[in-house]
């Protein structure tokens, strides 16, 4: 297989993310958690790890390797065992996703044990990442009480009550720690209303459902990915001050640092009065000069061009 050399950097704005993402090719996924990371009830091809792997060859990236660690019926101290003394952090994985924690709720251990290990097993997700948070990414737990299982507890209403306490909490250490989360949960709710999202088993997601959450991940890569397209066109990252009265300030976006930025300020008849080449990422140039008024500041690098309006005061 070819490899594409991509790099894309997720700026998670919308739909309620504030965190970044870094997928990087050729991808080394390590995929921690239960029996719904290694898809209990479907088949190998369903599992939403691997899903998302070929989604991304779609998208131009290499997988060089998916690796599970995760069982059915594990807690987070399982999870927290099965990893101890496997040098993880030495495998060069630069994708890391969790999602763990519906066993606790499932088999009644106290909310506390949950709210010491979670933190820690995702510490130890971003130190397996290469210590970049942005390399880690969390998905919620499923509620099974939208499930034929599930309906037929005491009381379904308890199990979704008490998985919102859970995902609520692993999002706040989420988003403590600048890790992005996926919320599938709601798509694991149509359980009882699209019955084909459910298992054979009545009690696990199904395949099809399995897709709906890679759906919902790949909706804002794609969307980040086309937002992220359309920076790469801006030379400047910023300056200031505007307006400017002695020495205005300019510093490069990510990508142009090596390349030569020729500057020029340009008055409003279209006439150049002073330029430079830009000597680093960051550069300054004296309008002291010049009489107050408004100007044109024009960064040019090869075909690309970025023409901003600056205000001139004394």
């Amino acid at each position: 297989m070819k490899l594409y050399a991509v790099i894309l950097v997720l700026a998670f704005s919308i739909k309620g993310f504030s965190q970044n993402l870094n997928i990087q090719s050729p991808v080394r996924m390590l995929a921690l958690g239960d029996s719904y990371t290694i898809g209990q009830s479907v088949a190998t091809g369903m599992r939403w790890p691997t899903q998302l792997g070929d989604s991304l060859i779609k998208r131009g990236y290499q997988i060089d390797e998916i690796r599970y660690i995760a069982t059915t019926g594990w807690r987070t101290d399982d999870l927290v065992q099965a990893i101890k003394g496997q040098n993880l952090q030495s495998q060069n994985y630069n994708l890391v996703s969790l999602l763990i924690g519906v066993n606790n709720q499932f088999q009644h251990a106290p909310f506390s044990k949950y709210e010491s290990e979670f933190p820690a097993l995702l510490d130890s997700a971003i130190r397996y990442a290469g210590g970049d948070p942005s390399r880690v990414f969390v998905v919620s737990i499923p509620d099974y009480a939208f499930t034929p299982y599930g309906q037929g507890s005491s009381n379904p209403n308890t199990i979704s009550i008490e998985l919102d306490q859970y995902n609520n909490y692993a999002k706040s250490i989420a988003d403590a720690k600048g890790v992005v989360f996926f919320n599938i949960t709601p798509i694991s709710r149509l359980g009882v209303q699209k019955p084909e999202y459910v298992a054979n088993d009545n009690l696990h997601p199904s395949g099809i459902q399995y897709t709906e959450w890679v759906k919902l991940m790949l909706e804002f890569i794609d969307s980040q990915t086309a937002a992220n397209s359309r920076k790469e066109i801006e030379i400047l990252e910023s300056y200031f001050p505007n307006p400017v009265n002695d020495v205005l300030n300019i510093r490069l976006s990510e990508g142009f640092q090596d390349k030569k930025v020729k500057i020029q300020i340009i008055n409003m008849e279209g006439k150049v009065l002073m330029k430079q080449t830009m000597k680093n990422t960051t550069d300054s140039i004296r309008v002291n000069d010049l009489d107050v008024g408004l100007y044109f500041l024009k960064l040019s690098t090869g075909k690309r061009s970025q023409l901003i309006k600056i205000a001139l005061v004394r």
